[in-house]
């Protein structure tokens, strides 16, 4: 019995040496994957602090769009023709009024980012509109379903020069502001975290 049990080992272990040896040197292993999501590193260092820059343009605002990234959702403030001239103050307010009547307009959200851009939403000659956006109102054509930041938008005008706009984000995260060519782009982390 003894003979047949060391026999019977025997054979399992050449035959498992066979195998191993039966697989050519440059075959790939294969390996059972042990998670199928993995963390994003992400960006820290943002902050949650006001952020400024002086800059100012008579190029008009034609356009707001957002996104949503691994990491952060961003808003997208277009002003084609301004080039790097396009000066900003973005920071968390209490309570979002508007510019020159002080008229409180409400955003949905558990903290309120003013976003303001130092490009008017008019056409400094005429007067005539180059952004659709109605006071009080969530932006045209942004849709924030799905986000995991953004909560909602609110336009709250343009006065002398400026254009006020209403984020509402899910609470009082990190954020930064960059001012590219024609646009200024604000980024709202998910989580204070490193991990998306």
């Amino acid at each position: 019995m003894v003979r047949i049990r060391r026999a019977c080992a025997t054979l399992a272990l050449v035959g498992a040496t066979v195998g191993v040896a039966a697989v050519p040197a440059g075959a790939a292993a294969v390996t059972t994957p042990r998670s199928t999501t993995q963390a994003t590193t992400c960006p820290t260092g943002w902050g949650s602090l006001a952020k400024t820059e002086a800059a100012a343009t008579v190029a008009s605002v034609t356009n707001v769009r957002t996104g949503r990234h691994t990491c952060f959702d961003r808003m997208v403030v277009d002003v084609p023709g301004a080039g790097s001239g396009v000066g900003y103050t973005v920071q968390y307010v209490t309570r979002l009024y508007q510019d020159g009547s002080g008229r409180h307009i409400p955003v949905a959200g558990g903290a309120v980012l003013e976003v303001r851009v130092t490009a008017p939403a008019y056409d400094p000659e005429t007067g005539a509109a180059t952004y659709p956006g109605r006071v009080s109102r969530p932006l045209p054509g942004v849709d924030l379903t799905g986000y995991r930041t953004f909560r909602d938008t609110r336009f709250a005008g343009s006065f002398e020069g400026d254009t006020q706009i209403g984020l509402g984000v899910r609470a009082r995260l990190p954020f930064r502001v960059q001012q590219l060519d024609d646009r200024v782009v604000v980024d709202v982390a998910h989580s204070w975290t490193a991990t998306g």
